[in-house]
């Protein structure tokens, strides 16, 4: 519309004056606008992906359990195997302490010569029954 609408002046008068046109569909319709999301597979579903990782698991679970087993079965027979030689480290133990304990009375006895009255050998506290000497602990200790 090129003229100008006003009041008065010879033209359109109302917008009905005006013809009818509407836009519409070509013969044959309009091409098909592709509007879904098709995004290729890009890996296995997610069923496959629990059913995988769960078989691991499982396949992991097992070989825990059969190690544990054999380590087990190992410690068992290391155990055994120390029970039946402890006799014979008792005896080296024993002995080693008797000839380190008849060392020790001979040295009281060289340091305690000069002291009248007084036995090498002889327990000063004496609760009555044999006890090991302690083991010596911490920083001053063997251990």
């Amino acid at each position: 519309m090129t003229e100008t609408l006003r009041r008065g002046y010879p033209g359109m008068k109302s917008i009905k004056d005006m013809p009818v046109l509407q836009d519409g569909p070509p013969p044959g319709g309009f091409p098909s606008v592709r509007y879904a999301r098709r995004i290729p597979s890009t890996g296995p579903a997610g069923f496959t992906l629990f059913a995988v990782t769960a078989s691991i698991m499982a396949y992991g679970f097992i070989k825990v359990g059969q190690t544990n087993h054999e380590r087990r079965a190992a410690k068992a027979e290391k155990k055994a195997a120390r029970f039946a030689i402890m006799p014979i480290l008792q005896a080296e133990e024993d002995r080693r302490y008797v000839q380190a304990n008849e060392a020790f009375i001979k040295k009281e006895k060289e340091l305690m010569k000069n002291v009248p009255g007084y036995k090498a050998g002889e327990q000063l506290y004496s609760g009555g029954r044999w006890m090991p000497p302690a083991p010596r602990v911490g920083a001053w200790g063997g251990a």
